[in-house]
């Protein structure tokens, strides 16, 4: 048994491990829009919409506020695919598992990576598809992977945070395309590349994952991989008949009453706490879409168009994105501090995590109104604070969304509430279609108003946070009025 045991761990190990490389070098790419971008124009991508026009100076100058917005099209598509079809993708891994759920991501990435490497700049719209496809496949690579924070008990909302700021960081990747493509390496080398590393994920899904998905509360000696997850099923099923034959028929009936009724997936989404949590993500989100979606034009405009300096501040945004699996675990080890500390008296495990989850919610929309104040100032060298803020911010915002999520709902729910808040999510990102269009139309380019909007949009992220602690002080002057209840009685 204690070789079985270190067996075990070895295993849940390397799964942590690959699992972390996998969403750090992979899931999040699309994200890295804003390198992308610039290697893109430089191949000429949607070239045939700068059209040439003269200013009231009668000077003539090139005009790419046509294609500038094609791109952010793109994008925009991109992110909208990204959350929207976590949905069925959440049904899809609740109702066949993570073989299957991967299976399918892994073909949507390897297509999405062709797509992009075989596209021209003749073939600019391949990309509307290809990096939607991309972001389809990445997220259902996140999805899967942050049930290993199930696999180590105290430590889950942690492990769950730090998986998706490497989901975050992994948006660098296209920086590294892009500093290949200044070294003389084609983009289609670069995603041919990328397409055969594939086989890194079908490997993990064969050998290091579930056929199903793995449980919370975790069973004795759990195993998974190539053969362990049917015994190790069959051997829970013995246990659980043996058990049954040695009861009585009296403790038979009283073991089918439930300890605890769980909250059906309708109760859940029409509580106050999902509808709170989809304003709170939604709202920061649209931020963060609009801002990766628009750097380009925005430094081409604080810059004057001098492509040395956006180059140079592109790089700077793709590099902080490196830290977000750095800071993403801050978030975890806030929702993961009263673990192992007791609890007040009555106060269940899980109103112990939604009580912790309250501080990690407020702390995530301070950040993402301080970004955004930073982020409407038109001065240029504020950016680099900027980029920091925003790292950190969209890192304490995907792993909190899905540790809350994880925390405050019963953990058979948790692929399709996961995917209907982000489908939810996306369809009000929208909108940043439509600030990028009055921007660039009715404003003549200048996002000041727009980002002053969004500013005070973001505000309505705080409700959710006082919402959930005016929720944890009533359970709590409950619990205190039950203890004075029984204690007159006695």
């Amino acid at each position: 048994m204690p070789g079985l045991g270190k067996s075990l761990m070895v295993l849940r190990c390397l799964t942590f491990a690959t699992g972390l490389v996998e969403c750090l070098c992979f899931a999040g790419a699309v994200f890295g829009w804003a390198s992308l971008v610039f290697v893109l124009k430089t191949d000429g991508y949607f070239s045939s919409l700068c059209v040439n026009t003269t200013t009231v100076n009668a000077t003539l100058v090139l005009d790419c506020s046509g294609q500038d917005e094609q791109f952010s099209l793109v994008f925009t598509i991109a992110s909208f695919m990204n959350n929207f079809l976590t949905l069925p993708n959440g049904f899809l891994f609740d109702r066949f598992g993570t073989t299957v759920a991967r299976l399918f991501g892994t073909f949507l990435y390897t297509l999405g990576t062709l797509m992009v490497a075989f596209s021209t700049a003749a073939l600019s719209n391949l990309l509307f598809p290809a990096l939607s496809f991309l972001a389809v496949g990445g997220i259902l690579f996140l999805m899967t992977n942050m049930q290993v924070g199930n696999l180590f008990g105290s430590h889950r909302s942690t492990i769950i945070t730090l998986y998706n700021g490497a989901f975050d960081s992994s948006s660098a990747l296209f920086l590294v395309i892009k500093l290949l493509h200044e070294a003389g390496i084609s983009l289609r080398s670069s995603f041919l590349f990328l397409s055969a590393c594939s086989v890194i994920h079908l490997l993990r899904t064969f050998f290091l994952l579930p056929r199903v998905r793995i449980p919370y509360t975790l069973p004795d000696h759990y195993t998974y991989g190539v053969t362990c997850g049917k015994s190790n099923s069959l051997r829970l099923e013995q246990t659980t008949a043996n058990a049954n034959t040695q009861m009585t028929p009296e403790e038979t009936l009283l073991n089918k009453e439930p300890v605890k009724q769980e909250k059906s997936f309708r109760e859940c989404v029409m509580s106050w706490f999902f509808m709170w949590h989809l304003v709170w993500l939604s709202v920061m989100q649209l931020r963060h879409y609009l801002f990766i979606g628009t750097l380009n034009p925005m430094l081409q405009r604080l810059t004057a168009g001098e492509p040395s300096l956006v180059s140079q501040y592109t790089n700077a945004f793709a590099i902080t994105q490196l830290c977000g699996v750095l800071c993403a675990p801050w978030n975890g080890l806030i929702m993961d501090r009263h673990k192992g500390k007791p609890r007040a008296a009555g106060e269940s495990e899980q109103e112990a995590d939604l009580r912790a989850s309250g501080l990690s919610l407020f702390l995530t929309a301070l950040q993402c109104l301080l970004f955004s104040v930073c982020a409407s100032t038109p001065y240029l060298p504020l950016q680099y604070l900027t980029f920091i803020l925003q790292v950190l911010n969209r890192s304490f915002l995907y792993g909190g969304n899905a540790a809350f999520i994880s925390v405050a709902f019963p953990s058979c729910h948790f692929g399709k509430l996961y995917g209907l808040v982000m489908a939810l999510s996306a369809v009000f990102s929208l909108l940043q279609y439509a600030c990028f269009a009055v921007v660039n139309g009715p404003l003549d380019g200048d996002p000041l108003y727009v980002n002053i909007a969004l500013t005070l949009i973001s505000l309505l992220a705080f409700i959710h946070p006082v919402s959930v602690f005016l929720h944890c002080r009533s359970l709590a002057s409950q619990r205190a009025s039950l203890s004075l209840s029984n204690e007159s009685h006695t």
